[in-house]
Parts: structure tokens; sequence; C-alpha cells
């Protein structure tokens, strides 16, 4: 049998639409339920449906008086805080297209990303890089809360397939890419509901994410909303050791983290009493299996995992209904079309493995990305996306990651190019040659690690000469000097033997 699997199509998005008016819909029906908690120690900070939305059109109201082009780019610089989805959703509202990126990002990252995106304006936060003479005025938070309760705007509504908001990931290249989503994608995220999450009207789904991650972005607070569900975020400062305390007290009968934050949570406080919470949900990188058995066992409740990317989300996952068999990761959500494609890019039989593909039709697939036709159309094959995720398909249509068709590294669920890590590093004056990978430094833990030849150098002093130039989550953790690098007959760094040589040579083979 071919590893082809057709779960149906999914029903045809509405038209017009605006992925604003729709993930706020639930304030005409509930418009005193709360949408969104951010939680603390120390209580609450609550928003209504109502509050939310009048927020939202506020400030898309006050971003039309700026007279922008419709479709112009807004770039999001915003921190932890609730101005991250008012900023996102009130630009879609505007018939804008936000642009999120992460606050960690240093001036010379976001400068050079400024210089693609080219926004017509600036949502800035406090204490957060903006780029190098960019002529787009900015509104700092202030202006912005100050727009909340301005003349509220119609929703911007219009084809299904335009141009909603563009995101950025790390590509092959080295390069980031921005790639661009329509207001579609979120309608095909209905797809995860029954999918993944179990979703439900009555949940109130915690996220253990910042705002500004696009995991926290979907599944913490747009689908929650798009399904009329509460929200709860923890508010900035939040370790994971104080989670299960802010599950409980918050009644949370859904928790989405990625498995790092779980192992930490789980390590601080190993006896977990979570009467109201029905599940877990992880996604971002593989979770351990020693990290799903050891939360079941503290909790009784199971960890459903979730396997996608940025260019579609997810759309392969176990969920309450349909729990994947171990060590598969799920199968393929309702509604998509997927397949395991060989080298020719035609299905391979099941059980052989292959590069996992989408179908071009999916509603949730990207546009294609910012600026770089010719990536966008090394992705697309006739009827097939190609992920570069290497899987296998079992007879009854289990999913089972292998890893990645290219070496991308995997920062706590954010995919990191090792090509843009060495690019940075290699600016250092003593280092010859880098090599960037991830290893393995226990059995349910891995970091980035650099390779570098040349004079040694004080592991601090490189610690403190890739913060300058990357942000927090692509700088290495670890420093290695080597006499050579391997390379193959081709001349190219072999990092998957660098990383098998030092995983051996340190017990984590």
């Amino acid at each position: 049998m071919q590893a082809l699997f057709d779960e149906g199509a999914p029903p045809p998005c509405p038209s017009p639409f605006n992925l604003a008016a729709y993930v706020l819909g639930a304030a005409a029906q509930t418009p005193d339920k709360v949408a969104l908690a951010i939680i603390g120690p120390h209580g609450a900070e609550r928003w209504s449906y109502a509050r939310l939305e009048g927020a939202v059109r506020g400030l898309a109201g006050g971003l039309r008086a700026m007279g922008l082009a419709p479709g112009a780019h807004v770039l999001l610089r915003l921190g932890n805080g609730v101005e991250f989805p008012i900023g996102f959703l009130g630009a879609i509202a505007a018939g804008l297209v936000p642009v999120p990126t992460s606050a960690q990002l240093t001036v010379p990252e976001i400068t050079r990303l400024a210089a693609e995106i080219e926004p017509a304006a600036i949502l800035a936060g406090p204490a957060v890089a903006l780029p190098d003479h960019c002529p787009a005025p900015v509104l700092d938070i202030a202006a912005q809360r100050a727009l909340y309760a301005g003349l509220p705007a119609e929703y911007a509504m219009g084809d299904a397939d335009r141009a909603a908001y563009v995101v950025y990931t790390s590509g092959t290249s080295g390069r980031p890419r921005g790639v661009i989503h329509a207001h579609r994608a979120v309608w095909a995220r209905r797809m995860m509901w029954e999918g993944w999450y179990g979703l439900g009207a009555e949940d109130l789904l915690l996220h253990a994410g910042a705002f500004n991650w696009t995991y926290t972005l979907g599944t913490g607070l747009l689908d929650p909303w798009a399904a009329g569900a509460t929200a709860l975020i923890p508010a900035a400062g939040v370790r994971p050791g104080q989670l299960p305390q802010l599950l409980q007290r918050f009644g949370a009968t859904l928790f989405a983290a990625a498995p790092g934050v779980y192992r930490q949570m789980l390590r601080e406080v190993p006896h977990l009493v979570l009467p109201a919470l029905r599940h877990g949900l992880s996604a971002g990188e593989k979770m351990p299996e020693a990290t799903r058995r050891t939360w079941a066992e503290a909790t009784g409740t199971m960890i459903y995992e979730a396997l996608g990317m940025s260019e579609c989300s997810t759309f392969i996952s176990g969920s309450p209904t349909r729990p994947a068999p171990l060590p598969a990761s799920g199968y393929p959500q309702p509604g998509r079309r997927v397949a395991v494609l060989g080298p020719d890019h035609t299905p391979v039989a099941r059980g052989t493995p292959g590069q996992l593909a989408v179908s071009t039709r999916d509603p949730g697939l990207m546009l294609g990305y910012l600026r770089a036709e010719a990536e966008t159309r090394a992705k697309f094959d006739g009827e097939w996306f190609l992920t570069g995720d290497m899987v296998e398909m079992a007879e009854d249509g289990a999913i089972t990651y292998l890893g990645r068709t290219d070496d991308m590294l995997n920062a706590g669920g954010v995919r990191v190019s090792p090509l843009e890590v060495e690019r940075a590093l290699m600016d250092h004056p003593t280092i010859e040659e880098v090599a960037a990978t991830e290893i393995s430094v226990k059995a349910d833990t891995t970091v980035i690690a650099a390779f570098y030849t040349g004079a040694p150098v004080d592991e601090a002093a490189l610690a403190r000469f890739a913060a300058e130039r990357l942000a927090r989550y692509k700088q290495p953790r670890l420093y290695i000097h080597m006499d050579a690098l391997p390379k193959g007959a081709n001349g190219k760094l072999n990092r998957r033997l660098i990383r098998q040589t030092y995983e051996s040579s340190h017990g984590q083979a």
C-alpha cells in the first residue's frame, strides 16, 4: 500500500472573510466571557471578548487613519504582553499585514529583516531592538494603547486567499524566510480542534509560551478564541516550576507547551495535582518518551503530540479520540491529504522511510516565501509541498518522525539554521572554521553546540561574542575547539559525523 493518506476535504472557507473578524466572532455571542487571562502567582489580568474586540478594532481604526495602503506590512516589535495579539489582530482587521518578530532579535538582525519587510509602520514595545535607518513611523506602547478606545474600524473583508500575515522561519539557505499566510490559514486550523486538541467553548487552555511565539499565537490564542474558549497565558517572569500551581488555581482544562517545559515542570514539581486538566499538548520538537511517561504517572493525563511547520502549522497529531501508537507522532488530521515521498517525489510503500509532503491544496498551506520566489518554487512539486521532514507511515496511517533531510537545528521548538549561527561566529578574528549542530547532552535534552578551529578561545568570551550578534535562542550553549572539522568528499561539513562523534565520546550515543 502506498504511503498516501487522504482524510477528505475540509469545509470551504467563507467568503468574504477576515481572519480577525472570524477569530473574535464570540464577542457578539458572549461579550462578557473572559477571552484572555494573563495569570501569575498574585492574580490575573482579565480581558473579556468585548474588551478585546474593542481594543483590536480601535487600533485598526488608528492604523487606518494613518493612511497606510491596504496590504502594507506592519512590523511587530513587541514583548510578552497583551499588546502583541492586539497589534497582530488590529493590523489584520484594518486590512494590513502584520509581521511578528522575536523580541530577542538584535539590532543587526532586525535591521536586515526590515530591509526585506519594508514596513509601513512599526508597533514597538519597551526595550525591544528596532531597525536602524528605517523610515517607517513607530508607535510605542503608549501610542498603541491610546488608540484602543478610539473610533472602531469596520473589518476589512475580502478574498480569503489574500495575504493576512507573515511569520519568519529559518530557511535551509541560512537566511530567515518570511512565510506569507492567507486569511484562510486560520479557518484551516479548525482541523486541529478534533484532530489534536479536543477543543470546545468550555475549555480553559493554558499555553506556557510567550505571546510573541507563533506556537502561542496559534494554539494558545487564535484557536481558543475562534472556538469561544478562554486563553490563559502566564505573566512575564513566571517560571516552569510555578505552572503547576497556576494550572490548578485557574482550573485549566488543556495545557500546551514545548517538551522542555514539561521536563522542567516535572523536575521542579514531581507530584502534580491537576484535577481539572483533561490532557496536555506538545509541539515544536519531538516529545521524549521518558517525559511523556513521567507526566502520565504524575498527572494521570496524556500528552498529545503534533508535527508541523511554520509553512502549514500542525497537520499530523494524536488526539483524545485517536491517540498515536508509540513512537508515532500521530495521524493526518481530518481534512488533510499527506504522503511520504521517495527521492523521485512519488509515494513510497508504507513502512518505508521518506520525505513527508502535504497537498498543495491544503487551505492551511502558505502562499509562499517573502521575496524568495526560487525557494518557494523549490518547495512545491506538482501536487505536493515538500516539508523536509523524514518520516515513516505505518499501515494504519500513523506517522513516525525520523529527523530532518537537512541539518536544521531545534532551539526549544524554534527552527534555527546552522548556517546563520556559523556566519555570526565566523566574524570572530581567531576562528577559522565553525560548524553548528544540535547535540544530545542527556537522554531527553539537546542543545546547540559550536565546533570550531583556530586558536582556542575562552568559552565565556565566545558566548559574549555570540550574544552581540544572535538572538538568545540561536546562541550555542557549548563551544568545542577542534583541530579540524570532518568533511565529506564534496568538501562540505559533515555535521552529522561531528554530532555522532561527540555524543559517542560523551556517552550519549
